[in-house]
């Protein structure tokens, strides 16, 4: 890693949390850890028999050297977002960042950002090639947060990962999750941090050929649009996603539930299969090439 890379990284970083409001620091004390745990439980409201993060678990874990931040509001001084990362194989130089989170009074503010371009400088700062975390596929805005707004790419669909969690933000259904790399020194993540994302264009990516592989219909219920076995003869497919899963989970959860399977059927055999999902369109649409093109 050059200079330059780490000069820049922590510029950006600087400049997201001076444009965020907040002032973002790692935590040690006992006080900062429990702070952190109370915010989590704030924004995931979990079953008092799985919290969101163990205090126990996460002293020992930072003072192993592990990553936990937090991002306070310049004026008031508030707890605003927390994040906590934790190292992989030491051959893998990859950091695994296991949860983040700000509470509503953060919302709207980018502190999600600033906390994340936090991480990036703290890794390249110790050698860290890659953070892995993994996001729920079918929640749209997290799906653009990480793909267009970090510049991170999918590796992996995992079925069920955590298990069925009883919380406000999962509902106690089936938790499949996609996990990404987020490669630190590349050229779209420096892009993406210096605030210069590369968003997919669905009706771009329709003009050039693309074919749809699952949609919503008039009442946004999945359909899939092409029998994956057979294959369609295009380099690239635009899977949807529904507009807001979490609002669906409350008010139709078998439309939900339907959502989930129809996304697994679509999308995981073909990571696995080895397509990639080189982009995201805002509007609710994964880009996947099946081709080897640059991404």
């Amino acid at each position: 890693m050059t200079l330059d890379v780490l000069a820049d990284a922590e510029d950006v970083a600087a400049r997201a949390a001076k444009a965020a409001g907040v002032v973002i620091k790692e935590l040690e004390s006992l006080a900062e850890l429990e702070a952190m745990t109370a915010l989590f439980d704030e924004i995931w409201e979990p079953d008092t028999d799985n919290p969101s993060m163990r205090l126990d678990l996460l002293r020992a874990m930072t003072k192993a050297g592990n990553y936990a931040s937090g991002a306070y509001d310049v004026a008031s001084g508030a707890l605003l977002g927390a994040c906590v990362g934790f190292f992989g194989p030491p051959s893998h130089a990859e950091l695994h960042s296991h949860i983040a989170g700000v509470v509503p009074a953060g919302l709207g503010r980018s502190v999600g950002f600033a906390l994340k371009l936090h991480q990036r400088a703290w890794c390249l700062r110790r050698d860290v090639r890659v953070i892995a975390w993994t996001y729920d596929p079918l929640i749209r805005r997290n799906a653009y947060f990480n793909l267009v707004k970090l510049g991170a790419r999918p590796v992996e669909y995992l079925r069920n990962f955590y298990g069925v969690l009883e919380d406000v933000i999962n509902g106690g259904t089936e938790t499949d999750r996609m996990l990404v790399h987020w490669d630190l020194r590349s050229a779209a993540t420096a892009d993406a941090s210096a605030g210069k994302p590369r968003p997919a264009s669905f009706s771009a990516e329709r003009a050039r050929g693309a074919v749809v592989a699952l949609s919503g219909d008039g009442d946004d219920v999945p359909v899939p649009g092409l029998p994956l076995a057979g294959g369609s003869g295009s380099p690239r497919l635009l899977v949807g996603v529904p507009a807001d899963i979490e609002a669906m989970r409350l008010s139709d959860p078998a439309r939900a539930a339907a959502w989930r399977t129809a996304l697994r059927d679509v999308l995981s055999p073909l990571v696995a299969g080895g397509a990639r999902v080189t982009g995201f369109d805002q509007s609710g649409w994964y880009v996947v090439s099946m081709g080897r093109e640059e991404r």
